[in-house]
């Protein structure tokens, strides 16, 4: 098992963790983010541990799209697995 991978955003309102998904398939994309970088983010908001955090499905950063899961909720990563 490999290590996860989040960032933590801040907003106007708040900071929030958001969730991107295992080391392995992050360090391997294209799109590399850094601190300070202006992201957007699209996912599903939960609760953990009692604090609000993101799943994300996609974090946009500029014109580069970071896509991790797909329409239904399914990370791109493991989309081999429901065949």
């Amino acid at each position: 098992m490999s290590y996860g991978v989040h960032l933590v955003v801040k907003t106007d309102k708040e900071t929030v963790s958001v969730q991107l998904g295992p080391s392995w398939y992050i360090e391997n994309q294209d799109i590399k983010i850094s601190p300070g970088d202006k992201v957007e983010i699209t996912g599903s908001r939960v609760s953990f541990e009692g604090k609000s955090a993101i799943i994300a499905a996609e974090v946009k950063k500029g014109d580069e799209i970071l896509k991790l899961r797909d329409e239904n909720g399914y990370p791109v990563w493991s989309g081999w697995r429901r065949r």
